[in-house]
């Protein structure tokens, strides 16, 4: 019900009467509808109403506004990548959810950079910029794989000299070379596979089926507007640096704990969740100390993550009963003390969890899947050829 809004809670948030709030539906500026068992009343979609308020705060207030939008306000850039709307995630107008459940992350590529036909065929068909050689003593090193992601960009920068060229069908092929030398670090037996082979056979060998687990938590990790890695990727590229030196500076931003880090914490209460007590303790303990709890809620779906809810089904379908009871646990103890849902990071623990995938798997899964969101955010920046420049509104002491 956090998701609606009576008619007098409506007409109090915007501080209007009843008949001017039935004259907002009537001209569609609000949706309503019947609330179930009351059908002499109507209620109101929350986001509906605060996209008025924010309307009349911009005008009343621009600057104020502007701040606002960029903390989950409204929207401080024009993109037609993806959308999130009704608590539904599209790209480019496709059901990212559906599209999850059967394409690859090299077709899921396809739709967010908008390749035309006669690139599809040899997009993903490219060699990446360092020898098998080079990505050998890479991976000698010893670095955990993350950083191994993040050292080897500037590297392989420096021998793709085509990468400087920024026109879109330029940065399409640079994205998908990208894409294979991030593959062929995290997974080195198979890179010339699909993505989410390759990782199978590293992570799950002789388990076929853990590939189509890993093939759609790669799609769904592809693009979420502008989060604040993609808000990143494209502040680099309006600076115009490579389509390299964009994953980088977005890599960077995604390892921080409250955004592609949060998978690992999650992991982390898992493992002290085996029963329903010990799960609720363990909430409890963190609420009391002020902690916020990763895996659960999220500003953009009140009733819930769609992406969280396919992840959630995959990891039960897993046969693994210790970890769909424990998955369990911690999701009954969570939403129990917060009314919150699982999100994105609920979902890529528990399969992690439920398919015995490495420690690392959903901050790999979600970096990985997200390289392909920041290149298409990265085209879409420097087709626009803006600099992203805001200004900041001085507190400090005065001269």
């Amino acid at each position: 019900m956090r998701q609606y809004l009576t008619a007098t809670q409506a007409a109090d948030m915007l501080g209007v009467t009843r008949a001017t709030l039935y004259a907002y539906a009537s001209r569609g500026q609000l949706r309503s509808e019947t609330i179930p068992g009351r059908v002499r009343e109507r209620r109101y979609y929350r986001e509906d109403v605060q996209r008025l308020l924010d309307r009349k705060d911009a005008r009343r207030d621009p600057a104020a506004a502007a701040a606002r939008g960029l903390h989950w306000g409204g929207p401080v850039l024009e993109s037609g990548i993806t959308l999130i709307h009704d608590g539904r995630l599209y790209y480019r107008g496709q059901d990212a959810v559906t599209l999850a459940e059967t394409a690859t992350l090299e077709e899921a590529a396809l739709v967010l950079w908008a390749a035309e036909d006669n690139e599809r065929g040899r997009l993903f068909d490219q060699a990446c910029a360092l020898s098998p050689r080079q990505l050998t003593r890479l991976r000698a090193c010893g670095k955990e794989p993350y950083a191994l992601l993040q050292a080897v960009l500037p590297m392989a920068a420096r021998a793709d000299l085509a990468s400087y060229d920024l026109r879109p069908a330029a940065v399409r092929l640079t994205g998908a070379r990208i894409v294979k030398l991030l593959t062929a670090i995290v997974a080195p037996r198979d890179a010339r596979a699909p993505l989410h082979r390759a990782l199978q056979r590293a992570w799950a060998p002789g388990r076929a089926e853990v590939g189509d687990v890993i093939r759609a938590a790669l799609v769904l990790c592809a693009d979420h507007e502008l989060n604040v890695s993609a808000f990143t990727a494209r502040c680099a590229a309006s600076a115009g640096a490579s389509p390299y030196d964009v994953v980088s500076a977005a890599m960077a931003t995604l390892r921080g704990y409250k955004h592609g880090g949060a998978g690992e914490r999650v992991l982390t209460m898992l493992a002290a969740a085996d029963t329903l007590r010990h799960a609720r303790t363990q909430v409890a303990a963190r609420l009391r100390r002020g902690e916020s709890l990763p895996g659960f809620g999220h500003p953009l779906y009140p009733a819930g993550d769609p992406r969280a809810v396919l992840l959630l089904r995959l990891a039960e379908s897993g046969g693994n009963d210790e970890a769909s009871r424990v998955t369990r646990n911690l999701r009954k103890a969570g939403s129990e003390l917060l009314h919150d849902l699982p999100n994105l990071d609920f979902g890529l623990a528990a399969i992690t969890r439920a398919f015995r995938l490495p420690e690392q798997a959903p901050v790999l899964l979600f970096a990985l899947g997200r390289t392909i969101g920041w290149i298409a955010h990265a085209i879409e920046q420097y087709t626009s050829g803006d600099l992203i420049r805001p200004r900041a509104r001085y507190t400090g002491p005065m001269p």
